[in-house]
């Protein structure tokens, strides 16, 4: 059955927190309070991942003029490597460029080979080096592509 791309509903919420949860480690995932107040950002959007009727993903952006940013992909454990991340990718793209954003950036931990090279498969670049990011005092880089 294909992956449905969908909006974010606010009955998703618990499901969202789940996956975050499961995709990270605890000093990495947000709390339910974060991922709400991420949510409400004035130029948020969510796009959740749908499998046999199942969330099985998300991918959480924010805009502002030409500048777009990813907050967070997210891909339940048991649905990895199964073009779930892209098709996320590729819908947030799609969404941010309708919004006439231009350049999007994100950080991704640098210990985190897997992602890195994920976010190079999709056209994203090293920037930088953002030093003790997370709380758990690991680096980050910043990674940009344009639209």
């Amino acid at each position: 059955m294909p992956i449905a791309i969908r909006p974010y509903q606010d009955a998703d919420f618990d499901a969202l927190c789940r996956i975050d949860a499961d995709s990270y480690a605890p000093e990495i995932a947000y709390s339910r309070r974060t991922m709400r107040a991420f949510l409400r950002l004035p130029g948020a959007e969510c796009l959740v991942a749908e499998e046999k009727g199942e969330i099985v993903g998300f991918v959480l952006t924010d805009r502002d003029g030409p500048a777009g940013h990813v907050i967070t992909l997210d891909v339940a454990p048991a649905a990895r490597r199964r073009q779930v991340g892209t098709a996320l990718v590729e819908a947030a793209h799609a969404s941010l460029a309708r919004h006439r954003v231009r350049e999007v950036d994100l950080e991704t931990a640098t210990t985190n080979e897997a992602a890195v090279a994920f976010w190079k498969k999709h056209g994203y670049r090293e920037c930088g080096v953002l030093r003790n990011y997370y709380q758990n005092g690991e680096d980050a880089y910043w990674m940009a592509r344009e639209i």
